[in-house]
């Protein structure tokens, strides 16, 4: 229809036809250009990811909306500890492989997630009882895994969720047994098995100034210091509708101004259900929000959605009662959430 309206415009009898078919050729072009998530992100120098299960990929609707909007992948669990190495030494990388394989044949940079985090462990990770010997786990586990995808992982968590929320160390197996070094020891680690991909602590409940971020400062602002290697700081951004933090675009500022990237890694914003269209605009409003924060952050390179669609969001089973935290509903439809988010990339 846009394009009929542009013929009565321009087609007339007084004007060359050639210098007209190049200039309603180059107002299509750059309308696709900007048609998708990922195209849009991309004009402005960023990547718009999505959290992927393996098994979903089989899913026609699926791959082909991941394929079609998003310019990113992050698998969901398969690049967890007890997917890749579930006994000790014994690697197994057959579901990563699928999304890596499937992200690298639709030319998406992939995100790494996660090498040392306190959950999905292992069972006899939490075995050990001696901090050399879950230390020396620890470095032959990063050792293994980041080899294997070696040159193919553009950004790695390399450490998630390792502090409270009142900004002090969370007390798991390996803050028990190896101590405050261990951070800084599995950084070490990943840069000497790849060294070419940005490493990056990632946690959530820090997208705002408080506590939380405020230690995870501290930290970042340490190992700059110090020349331990650290390149980015994931903001995991799981929010729920109306509730974003003010402060988001100023803690996303102060954490580049460290000389580091800065990452929305898991985004979703959470309503109670079933969703009403007035927590759907507000939803949008919060994306939107989210988008240009990051937009304002030179160094805020990527933004993540935790999923593609509500139909296998994480939300509804952790948070019983709540869900419709993505921009593609149960059904695959473009939720207003999709079209704000699109419009504040400039698409």
């Amino acid at each position: 229809m846009f394009y009929r309206r542009l013929r009565k415009v321009f087609f007339k009898p007084t004007l060359s036809l050639l210098p007209i078919a190049l200039l309603s050729s180059a107002f299509l072009v750059n309308v696709a250009a900007a048609a998708t998530l990922g195209s849009a992100a991309a004009a402005r120098g960023r990547t718009f990811g999505g959290a992927v299960a393996a098994g979903h990929l089989t899913e026609a609707q699926y791959a082909a909306t991941l394929d079609a909007e998003f310019s990113g992948v992050t698998p969901e669990n398969e690049m967890k500890w007890d997917a890749t190495e579930p006994s000790r030494g014994t690697f197994s990388f057959g579901s990563a492989d699928i999304i890596v394989n499937h992200a690298q044949s639709h030319n998406m940079k992939i995100r790494g997630h996660t090498l040392v985090w306190h959950s999905q462990l292992a069972g006899w990770v939490n075995n050990i009882t001696s901090g050399s010997d879950l230390l020396a786990a620890m470095r032959n586990h990063i050792a293994g895994v980041m080899g294997h995808f070696r040159g193919r992982i553009t950004y790695w968590d390399v450490v998630n969720e390792a502090f409270n929320d009142d900004g002090t160390r969370r007390v798991d197996a390996f803050q028990r047994l190896i101590g405050n070094a261990y951070i800084e020891d599995a950084f070490r680690a990943a840069r000497a098995a790849d060294p070419n991909a940005k490493l990056c602590y990632n946690d959530f409940n820090s997208e705002g100034t408080n506590a939380k971020s405020n230690a995870i400062f501290a930290m970042v602002q340490d190992f700059k210091a110090r020349g331990v290697p650290i390149d980015c700081v994931g903001f995991q951004s799981h929010f729920i509708v109306g509730q974003l933090p003010s402060t988001l675009q100023a803690n996303l500022q102060r954490f580049a101004n460290l000389g580091v990237d800065v990452n929305i890694t898991e985004l979703d914003v959470r309503m109670p259900t079933p969703a009403t269209a007035a927590n759907l605009a507000r939803q949008a409003t919060d994306f939107a929000t989210v988008v240009r924060a990051c937009l304002a952050v030179s160094r805020c390179t990527s933004i993540t959605t935790w999923g593609i669609t509500d139909k296998f969001s994480w939300v509804p089973s952790t948070f019983p009662g709540q869900g419709a935290a993505l921009l593609f509903d149960a059904n695959y439809a473009r939720k207003p959430a999709y079209t704000s988010t699109l419009q504040a990339l400039g698409g």
